[in-house]
């Protein structure tokens, strides 16, 4: 064999739907053979979902899956490898593990080495380490499996499968969680290890929305040299297929005397490599595939259509269509009703403006805009009457004294009981339009504003916001988010004149504070000899910490930063630690 056929399905998995995520890899089997590929491969946990989590206590489930996993085996066919994430079992222990189906049967396992347990990682909870590498042959090309981790470490299982099993092609099943460019930063360690180990590497990418986390997909494809020589969709399902020259692989090793020496080297450290002869016959002829590398998307595109993957997927996946958002006139609620219409479609978005006694003329026409481009329903609920009502209810309790806040937060929590209120009604999931630096600093009403099912923007800055409100209207090519809402200064509009820099820093300021501070554990002294006043470090310091509870009562919400709030940054509330 001179060249190995790879086909990465790049398939959107649903936690705890095995019957649903079998079907899709056997869709995904049908289309390799179709294709004449060697070898098929699919993402990790394919069959449970990505990460199955506690559900992965349940007995039946493992049996299950293991089940799913016999069934397709019998599908595939003797020219045809098929490499399928799974769960299993050994004596009470489970496994992170990669099936590998041929000729009717299951052949070979390969157990995932390295066990990630940082972030919003926590796979020691649920699983024991894999012991020994694994090289499937066929007909003279060598394959090597790893399972995500496994292929980041520069001396892990696939230096090992290159090297002891000279494993011409590196295959990684993975669910590699989004991030803003993590896409870039996977890719340069793909191609490092390909580089390092002369050996093609083909990784596929888990993709879709999976409660807080999404994944991205963008499988790819890479020559020995690192080159990219396919790549899928990002945030969408895909197949992918590609050739990889296994006499160019030779030819490069035979000119690298590296590689013999480390051979040597490997050899005496007593790592394990499985090797497993196939019975493989190639399907021939083969067509002619056309190359595809799809351009990656550029950075605020890129966040968008994460958030849009993750609302649609959140709704979708629980049996939900429809989605209802206040609508304040302000960039907040318009970003994410904008996000809302693209996942789920206009139909199933509804707008609710709901002005109250400090309400400007021009939030709730620019709300009544923003609707009208979007082609949404809009729907107008004052609550002047209502909170006079309030009002009057309390006034003998809060007699003789001053209005505060209280009277402020009193019309944010009358918004949130009237969303949750036709949310019931008519089953419609309430989106949350608060941001993360209202959410890092405490700027939100508990019950108020940030009531609702999904917290859409809960990772993105302010300042991020912006920039999305700017990329709707680009991409749409005229303005679907009105002017007026960009160039007005932001406002809950809670009190007469009320602007939010009254009690928060200018936005473009606070943001880099709290990337320092809540993403990069910077301590305020590291932050202050950074060239900020010390005042404002110590102010935004002191209202993160402060803030904890509130946090833990929001609605989950999509992570599209390297820290989020949630799995991601787990402090007490309770905690008596300051700077």
């Amino acid at each position: 064999m001179r060249s190995l056929r790879v086909a990465l399905a790049q398939i959107n998995a649903t936690v705890g739907d095995i019957e649903g995520n079998a079907s899709k890899i056997a869709e995904g089997i049908e289309r390799a053979q179709k294709v004449r590929a060697d070898v098929v491969a699919f993402p990790e946990l394919a069959i449970t979902g990505y990460p199955p989590e506690d559900v992965l206590f349940k007995p039946h489930f493992i049996a299950k899956n293991k089940e799913a996993v016999q069934e397709l085996a019998a599908k595939v066919p003797r020219s045809l490898v098929a490499v399928v994430g799974f769960v299993d079992d050994e004596e009470g222990d489970l496994f992170n593990a990669a099936a590998v189906l041929h000729d009717g049967k299951v052949v070979s396992v390969y157990r995932k080495h390295y066990l990630p347990n940082y972030g919003v990682f926590d796979e020691f909870r649920y699983f024991q380490q894999g012991e020994e590498g694994l090289v499937l042959t066929l007909d003279g090309a060598r394959v090597g499996i790893t399972i995500c981790e496994d292929i980041w470490y520069p001396g892990g299982p696939a230096r090992a499968e290159a090297l002891l099993g000279d494993a011409h092609l590196l295959l990684n099943i993975s669910a590699s969680p989004y991030h803003m460019g993590k896409l870039a930063w996977r890719e340069r360690m793909l191609s490092v290890r390909a580089n390092d180990n002369l050996a093609a590497v083909a990784s596929v990418n888990l993709v879709g929305g999976q409660d807080e986390l999404v994944f991205d997909g963008a499988s790819v494809v890479l020559s020995e040299s690192g080159e990219v020589l396919a790549r899928a969709k990002q945030f969408a399902e895909d197949f992918l297929a590609a050739d990889i020259d296994l006499v160019s692989i030779l030819r490069a090793r035979l000119k690298d005397l590296r590689r013999r020496l480390d051979k040597r080297g490997m050899e005496s450290q007593n790592h394990r490599v499985r090797i497993v002869p196939l019975p493989f016959e190639p399907a021939e002829p083969k067509p002619k595939l056309l190359r595809r590398a799809e351009t990656p998307l550029p950075l605020i595109a890129e966040v968008y259509w994460a958030l849009v993957l993750a609302v649609h997927d959140y709704l979708h996946k629980n049996g939900m269509r429809d989605a209802v958002v206040g609508l304040s006139g302000g960039i907040d609620s318009c970003v994410t009703c904008c996000i809302a219409v693209d996942a789920l479609g206009r139909e199933h978005v509804t707008g609710v403006a709901m002005p109250g006694p400090y309400s400007s003329p021009h939030s709730l026409k620019d709300a009544q805009a923003l609707a009208g481009n979007l082609g949404i329903r809009f729907l107008v609920i004052p609550i002047t009457d209502v909170y006079d009502a309030f009002l009057k209810t309390l006034s003998e309790a809060f007699k003789g004294l001053p209005a505060d806040v209280t009277e402020e937060n009193l019309q944010a929590r009358i918004r949130g009981t009237i969303l949750m209120a036709l949310s019931n009604k008519f089953g419609w999931l309430v989106l949350t339009t608060g941001n993360k630096s209202e959410g890092s600093t405490g700027y939100c009403t508990l019950y108020g504003d940030t009531a609702g099912g999904f917290a859409v923007l809960k990772d993105v800055y302010k300042t991020m916001v912006y920039d999305l409100a700017r990329y709707v209207n680009e991409k749409a090519g005229k303005e679907i988010i009105p002017r007026r809402v960009f160039e007005k200064p932001p406002s809950a509009e809670l009190r007469p004149g009320q602007v939010d820099q009254e009690k928060l820093p200018p936005y473009e300021l606070l943001d880099k504070i709290l990337r320092l501070y809540v993403e990069e554990d910077r301590s305020v002294a590291d932050i202050v000899a950074m060239g900020y006043d010390e005042a404002v470090v110590r102010k935004v310091a002191q209202m993160v910490d402060s803030s904890e509870y509130k946090r833990r009562q929001f609605p989950l919400g999509p992570k599209i930063t390297h820290k989020a709030f949630g799995k991601d940054r787990r402090l007490p509330i309770t905690n008596r630690f300051r700077e």
